[in-house]
This record gives C-alpha cells, sequence and structure tokens, in this order.
C-alpha cells in the first residue's frame, strides 16, 4: 500500500519536474528574462529541490555567466547575480559593488529604502573572499541597517520581518540545504506572486526523501542494537540519530546516495565512541594498546586489548569488512558497464586493484585520526600544553572530518576517481579551513566544562599561556573571527580549487555548515534539547502538509 502510494507520488513528481524545467529552459536565450531566472534558480535552491535539476540549474548559470562576464550585470538584481554565480562556482569580481558607493566612498543612503535589496545585499557579501574589503564593508553596512530595522520595529509585513531576522541570525551561506528548504517553504508559500507547481514538487520532494530517512534509521537503528551499545558502553554518548543527522545535512544531502549516507552514519557513531574513549574514559596506557591494535588493523588485535575496548573495536572492523564487499559490489557494477568495450579479465583486476587501494586509503585516514587521538592523550597525561601550531596540526585532523571526507568518497554510489583521494591527502586549504572551523567552534562552546576536569588543552588555553592573555571573552571573539576568515577561504577555494567538481567542494562545505547549526551557541549535540529534538521531528517524522 505504501509502495503504491510512493510510486504514485513520484509519478506526480515526475510531471511537475517537467513543468519546472521547461520553465527553466525557456528563460535561457531571453536577457530580458535573465532576473526571473535568477530568481526561479534562487527559489529551487532554496526550497530544497536543486537535485531535481542539477543539469538545467548549470546550464542556466553557464548561460548566464556568458551573457554578463565577471562584472557586467547591470540594473536590479546586481546582489542576487553576485551571489547565486559564486555558489555555483562562477568567479564574479566584488568591484561590480563600487556602483553602490558615493563620490565619498560611502554606501548610498538609498540603498536602506529598499528592504529586499538591503537583504539580498546581506547575503551576497557573506561569499566573500580574503581581502574583499568592499564586501567587508557591504556587509557591516547592511547589517548594521538590518539590525536597526529590526531593533525598530519599523516594519509592517511580517513576512519581510521574518525573514530579516532570520538572516541576522544565520546568514545563507551558513545554512543547511535541507534545512533551508523546511524554513523556506512556508516561507515561499505566503508570497503573493509564487509559483505553485513549484511550491507543491518542494513539499512532495521533502516528503518523499523523508520517508527514505526513516527508512534509512529503521536500518542503522538495527545496527546499533544489535550491539547493544547502551548498556555495553555506557560512558560513551548515545548519539545515532544525531549521526545520522550530521551525515544526512553534511554529507550526503541528495536522494540517490542512501548507502554511503547509511555507512557515513555509522562511522560518525563510531567516531563519538572513540572521541569519548580517548576524551574522557580510557586510561592512557590502554589508551596506548587500543592505538597499536589500530596501527595493525586486524580482528586478531582484539583479544588483547581491555575488556571494554573490544566491541568498538569489532564494531570498527565489521564496518570495514562492509566497505570491503561494499567496494566488490561496485567493482561488479563497474565490469558490467565496461565489459563490452574491453577485456574482461583487464576490467576485473583493474577493479579489484583499485577497490583494495580506495580500502587502503579509508583506513590510512582512519589511522591518522587515531594517531591525533593519541597524541592529544600524550599532552593530556603529560599536562602539556602545545603552541597554537601543534594544537592545530593535532586537533584539526581529530575533528574527524578528513576521515569522514575519504569515508563518503569510497562510500559514494558512483565512482570516485583515487586522484580525489591524492587531493584530500594534500590537505588542501579548503579541507582544513572546515577542520578548523569544527575545531574552534568546538572549541569555544566547550572548554569550559571541559576543563573542569583534566582534560587536553583546547585551543583557548593554548593561546592563553603562548600569548600571556587574560581575557576569555576577547578570545571568543578573536577565534570566531578567525571561523568567519575560514569561511572566506572555503568561499575562495570553491572558486579557484579546479581539482575537484563543485559537488565535493560542497561537501567539504556542509561539514563546515553543521558546525553553525550545532555548536553556535553551545554544544547541541551532547547536551541536546528540544531545540534539536523538535528539528530532527520535523526533518524525518513529520511530514510537510501538501
Amino acid at each position: 500500500m505504501e509502495q503504491e502510494y510512493e510510486e504514485g507520488i513520484e509519478k506526480e513528481v515526475g510531471v511537475l519536474k517537467e513543468e519546472v524545467k521547461k520553465e527553466i529552459l525557456a528563460s535561457l536565450n531571453d536577457q530580458i528574462e535573465h532576473l526571473n531566472l535568477l530568481k526561479l534558480v534562487d527559489a529551487i535552491q532554496r526550497l530544497g529541490i536543486a537535485y531535481y535539476f542539477e543539469k538545467e540549474i548549470n546550464q542556466a548559470l553557464q548561460q548566464v555567466f556568458d551573457a554578463y562576464g565577471d562584472h557586467n550585470w547591470n540594473g536590479v538584481g546586481t546582489s542576487l547575480w553576485f551571489r547565486l554565480m559564486r555558489q555555483q562556482g562562477f568567479f564574479v569580481s566584488s568591484d561590480t559593488f563600487k556602483t553602490y558607493k558615493d563620490k565619498d566612498g560611502c554606501f548610498n543612503e538609498s540603498l536602506k529604502n529598499d528592504l529586499q535589496g538591503l537583504l539580498h545585499l546581506y547575503e551576497a557579501t557573506y561569499l566573500r573572499m580574503p581581502g574583499e574589503v568592499i564586501l567587508d564593508d557591504a556587509l557591516d553596512f547592511s547589517r548594521k541597517c538590518l539590525v536597526d530595522i529590526a531593533r525598530n520595529h519599523l516594519l509592517s509585513d511580517p513576512v519581510v520581518s521574518a525573514e530579516i531576522h532570520e538572516a541576522l541570525k544565520q546568514p545563507l551561506l551558513k545554512r543547511l540545504p535541507r534545512i533551508e528548504a523546511l524554513r523556506y517553504i512556508p516561507f515561499y508559500e505566503r508570497e503573493t506572486f509564487h509559483n505553485h507547481s513549484l511550491l507543491k514538487l518542494a513539499k512532495l520532494g521533502f516528503n518523499l526523501l523523508q520517508s527514505l530517512h526513516k527508512k534509512e534509521i529503521f536500518q542503522i537503528s538495527k545496527w546499533w542494537k544489535r550491539y547493544d551499545v547502551p548498556t555495553n558502553i555506557p560512558y560513551a554518548r548515545d548519539r545515532l540519530v544525531e549521526c545520522y543527522l550530521w551525515s544526512t545535512l553534511g554529507v550526503y544531502t541528495d536522494p540517490q546516495y542512501s548507502v554511503g549516507r547509511m555507512w557515513v552514519a555509522r562511522a560518525f557513531a563510531l567516531l563519538t565512541l572513540i572521541d569519548d574513549t580517548y576524551d574522557a574514559y580510557g586510561t592512557y596506557d590502554e589508551l596506548v594498546i587500543f592505538t597499536e591494535a589500530i596501527e595493525r588493523w586486524s580482528i586478531t588485535c582484539v583479544d588483547g586489548l581491555p575488556e571494554y575496548m573490544k566491541l568498538i573495536y569489532q564494531m570498527l572492523m565489521h564496518l570495514d569488512e562492509e566497505m570491503k564487499e561494499f567496494l566488490v559490489g561496485m567493482g561488479k557494477v563497474h565490469q558490467h558497464k565496461y565489459v563490452k568495450e574491453t577485456n574482461i579479465v583487464k576490467v576485473i583486476l583493474l577493479d579489484f586493484f583499485l577497490n583494495i587501494l580506495i580500502w587502503l586509503h579509508v583506513t590510512k585516514q582512519m589511522k591518522e585520526y587515531i594517531r591525533s587521538y593519541m597524541m592529544e592523550a600524550k599532552w593530556k597525561h603529560e599536562s602539556y600544553i602545545p603552541t597554537m601550531e601543534e594544537h592545530a596540526e593535532v586537533t584539526y585532523i581529530s575533528t574527524g572530518y578528513k576521515f569522514v571526507l575519504a569515508a563518503s568518497f569510497a562510500a559514494q554510489d558512483d565512482v570516485i576517481a583515487d586522484e580525489t583521494f591524492q587531493w584530500l591527502f594534500s590537505y588542501p586549504p579548503i579541507v582544513k579551513a572546515s577542520c578548523g572551523i569544527c575545531r574552534l567552534m568546538d572549541d569555544i562552546v566547550t572548554h569550559k566544562k571541559e576543563q573542569e576536569r583534566k582534560h587536553v588543552a583546547s585551543v583557548i588555553e593554548c593561546y592563553m599561556k603562548q600569548f600571556d592573555a587574560t581575557t576569555e571573552q576577547y578570545l571568543y571573539g578573536l577565534f570566531s573571527e578567525k571561523v568567519e576568515d575560514a569561511w572566506k577561504e572555503i568561499n575562495k577555494e570553491s572558486i579557484m580549487c579546479k581539482d575537484v567538481k563543485m559537488p565535493i567542494n560542497r561537501r567539504v562545505a556542509n561539514l563546515g555548515r553543521v558546525m553553525d547549526l550545532l555548536y553556535k551557541d553551545k554544544d547541541h549535540f551532547t547536551y541536546v534539547g528540544d531545540e534539536l529534538i523538535n528539528l530532527v521531528k520535523s526533518l524525518f517524522v513529520n511530514a510537510i502538509i501538501i
């Protein structure tokens, strides 16, 4: 019955998709319609259904870029054009905004009278790169204007008022696509001239993906219960659903990556167990034994481990076996694809060695991750406070983000080239920036609580010792600025880095966005409250009313 219902929904989705595709393509060659085309693309992305129209969006924005270059957009919609182009990986010049200034170098006062224009300018400025002073100034200007408007209750339109408050709370750059869809669908529905087909497609698409998410949570919950983690590892955080949330929002956002989403969610859950073992429970000598077992990477090591560590190691080895089985299955798919074109024996051998290589890439990253934790344990054991440089070198890796990216490449249902792994292992600036966001935001909100017990020094303690600083509040501001600098680096690399495709860069950025959700004002992952619980229900339980 449920299957028949979903098949009917998918049929309706197919019809609506064709309607929207026609609207996109109809505007391509008419420059008069290009502003409306950008508005349509923006709505599609914010409604969370861009995965239905990747080809059409790429074609549309490429055509707009070809028509206007990096700075020749004229008239209304400059900020929207700028943001959408940069989001898609096109370099457009920030000099475009010089026209927003008067002869004295100040932003035109008339900009304050255009609320939608102010909002678009504010959102566009967050796509800034290092050294783009005009965008830094534009952000200060637009944010001050919007804060004044919100504070003085100068808006009679409740819809626009809500949009301003939401933007000031979290700019679009830092919003996760799925959560933005949840927020934007009711907002878009209240707009007078919304596109009815697009709105219905967004609702149906949201519910279809939610149905898939429920099935995936059911599957990984069976895995978790099989090990009875809460009973057998009682000191660790029981956060399976939150780890699935992390995987869904930060790694595999599109429907087709179901296998990878479940695999990475389980990997996140295991990382949480390992984190709590190294961070809070294991003795130094026990951690040395566990680290050595990880280096050897064999199920035969389990007998030499302390009793409470055996289950974690077994879970890790079992997940490793699943990865190898998955890669073998993927190899068979690749063999089937190419069998008509080449020698089958060559294909089988090639796939075998490629799969072994991918598996080695993932285990290599896991070992690096564990080594970083062992170094932290050593620092804590010796009461050593590292320099800022030492701290970053180790603790950016212990965020686990580099390992998660490697695992996500391996668990992806389509082919990831070996060059992508090599790119990751080179520790490119965009990956380092995402790891930095994770480390800094985590340390800012957790260091006080963690220092109540014996704990490795956070970035706060390291800075205070190295630079003889005493004011914590000043340091919070300092490291919050460093987080913003990291976002600038991500923006820059998303456009300038051509070593990997845009979806890979987007995945790296989304991991940074998860931190803005879970660690912006407190540690929502460890201390789960109503806000996160309600979000989980909205994403995975409560369907949107059509």
